[in-house]
């Protein structure tokens, strides 16, 4: 069965750095594009980024970009998210999800198959 599981959330102060990890396993992970997605409480999913299949093509939330960095292991069918210089409005559930995105990839929910159970990031003091 298809999953990705995300790893790496918890607390860290403001200004702080957090790893975040999403293992995939059950489909041919190098062929779909991955993006992470946050929600916090009372607010709509966010797309915060996206790699492309090959990590070549990546984006980033105008709220992140500078801050955040998305790489990808195909190897490891794994994809990370770095985050640095956080702030408490990065406060948030994060996933992971996967869709077929060959050539590119989308900060759009609904352009995604596969999402993870997501895991907890606070960024307070």
């Amino acid at each position: 069965q298809v999953q990705l599981v995300e790893s790496g959330g918890g607390l860290v102060p403001p200004a702080g750095s957090l790893r975040l990890s999403c293992a995939a396993s059950g489909f041919t992970f190098s062929h779909y594009g991955i993006g992470w997605f946050r929600q916090a409480p009372g607010k709509e999913r966010e797309g915060v980024s996206c790699s492309s299949s090959s990590g070549g093509r990546r984006y980033y939330a105008d709220s992140v970009k500078g801050r955040f960095t998305i790489s990808r292991d195909n190897a490891k069918n794994t994809v990370y998210l770095q985050m640095n210089s956080l702030k408490p409005e990065d406060t948030a559930v994060y996933y992971c999800a996967a869709g077929v995105l060959l050539y590119n990839c989308s900060l759009a929910t609904n352009e995604y198959d596969y999402w993870g159970q997501g895991t907890q990031v606070t960024v307070s003091s």
